[in-house]
């Protein structure tokens, strides 16, 4: 482990459209210590030869290539091979400010938190805003994310110095894993603290997986009973909440 360094896990499935944006936004980055671990998950487009083109110009840049297993197996094998100290998982179309890892890292000292998070912007696939910016509580214990996951991937950062890294859990493939993986964390850490100043941008869609609720009850349902082992009306209790915060965040405040 290296105490300065950064890892940032981006996980890649034929994501050639936007991944150059998002490695741009990783080289802009006003603080240098970090490595990007780029996971090709089997694609068939040219994520890999692009991630490659960047690794050959920059040597903090790494690409691994596995057969296609989903996000969670690809963030794990990014994971496994990290050498920083602190953890960060960037999506392949999403991007960071300039000052992402500065700033995060600088609200991480002033809290003395082992997990923080941040504001985002939310943008389409033109890079248009779509919805008003997302503003995480300021602080959010693990009960607080039971309900609603307000630490989007791309702007959460994690100390492992105290626990160790956390893997994702795979058998849930592409669905909750990040959830799961963040209840986990703040398990471990008692509590989030969330940066108000708008640190990222996510790219999203009406078709994406996000919007489309439905597909994620079942999931989020067994996120309850099997990972926490919560009772069932425990887990529809939890549930209820999840689904009620989860139209809110992606229904109110549209533009």
């Amino acid at each position: 482990m290296q105490d300065n360094l950064v890892s940032i896990i981006t996980p890649i499935y034929n994501g050639e459209q936007f991944m150059s944006q998002t490695i741009e936004s990783v080289l802009r980055q006003t603080y240098p210590h970090w490595e990007m671990l780029i996971v090709n998950d089997g694609s068939n487009d040219r994520s890999e030869s692009i991630a490659r083109q960047y690794a050959a110009e920059d040597s903090r840049i790494r690409v691994l290539t596995q057969a296609n297993a989903g996000s969670a197996a690809a963030r794990n094998n990014g994971i496994r091979t990290a050498k920083g100290r602190y953890m960060a998982l960037l999506d392949a179309d999403d991007l960071w400010e300039d000052d992402f890892l500065e700033s995060q890292l600088k609200f991480m000292r002033e809290n003395k938190a082992e997990v923080v998070c941040g504001a985002h912007r939310r943008i389409d696939e033109s890079g248009n805003e779509i919805l008003k910016p997302f503003y995480p509580p300021e602080r959010a214990t693990y009960k607080d994310l039971l309900k609603t996951n307000s630490i989007s991937c791309l702007t959460g950062l994690y100390d492992s110095a105290l626990h160790g890294k956390v893997y994702l859990h795979e058998e849930f493939g592409s669905l909750r894993d990040d959830h799961i993986y963040w209840l986990e964390i703040v398990k471990q850490a008692g509590v989030v603290y969330g940066n108000q100043k708008i640190v990222g941008s996510y790219r999203m869609s009406k078709e994406s997986v996000t919007y489309n609720k439905k597909k994620l009850i079942v999931p989020q349902y067994k996120v309850y009973r099997e990972v926490e082992k919560m009772s069932i009306l425990k887990s529809l209790y939890y549930l209820s909440h999840w689904a009620w915060n989860g139209f809110k965040k992606y229904t109110h405040g549209w533009n």
